[in-house]
């Protein structure tokens, strides 16, 4: 047998590689902050307000934005809020769809305007993509996690997205 007279070099340690992180900035802590500022009954009690806190803390991310969205949505007479829960099943575009409808073109607006403004007040995050301010007939707020639908009436019982998705499970959901 021949000795190798090739010199083994040592492996060289490379850097791992850098991952995009999404980031929330203190995404819990802002919806116990806004818990607690939110407008409440007098009948809410310091118990009650615990209660919803120690929830909160537990909701993961995607849910508190959903709910986040549907609060939103509710700020401004949607009917109809729906979220599903999309975690589940194949083929979903993302982790969430929030769907409500309006009677007409200036409620739709006011709508995916306020549930934009809700999300960034209370979680600081804005949409990566919207669509449909050009009809006002469906619009669409993306956030990756979760993607809100505001319809007008008519066109949500054409499209259906309720049906189409109809193994999601349904997150309950009452405006406050």
């Amino acid at each position: 047998m021949a000795k190798s007279t090739e010199k083994k070099t040592p492996l060289k340690k490379t850097p791992a590689k850098k991952v995009a992180v999404k980031k929330t900035p203190a995404t819990k802590k802002a919806a116990v902050t806004a818990a607690k500022t939110a407008k409440s009954s007098p009948k809410t009690s310091k118990v009650a307000l615990k209660k919803a806190e120690k929830t909160i803390e537990k909701m993961d991310d995607g849910t508190l934005l959903a709910l986040t969205v549907a609060q939103g949505m509710f700020e401004k007479k949607a009917e109809d809020i729906r979220i599903l829960d999309m975690r589940q099943l194949k083929g979903a575009s993302a982790d969430f769809f929030v769907i409500s409808h309006a009677s007409n073109d200036k409620q739709v607006e006011a709508i995916s305007k306020s549930l934009e403004d809700e999300v960034k007040k209370n979680l600081n995050q804005t949409p990566w993509h919207r669509e449909g301010y050009e009809n006002l007939e469906w619009v669409l707020t993306d956030y990756i996690d979760v993607v809100a639908h505001v319809f007008q009436k008519d066109l949500r019982g054409f499209y259906d997205i309720e049906g189409l998705w109809g193994d999601a499970v349904e997150v309950p959901f009452e405006g406050k």
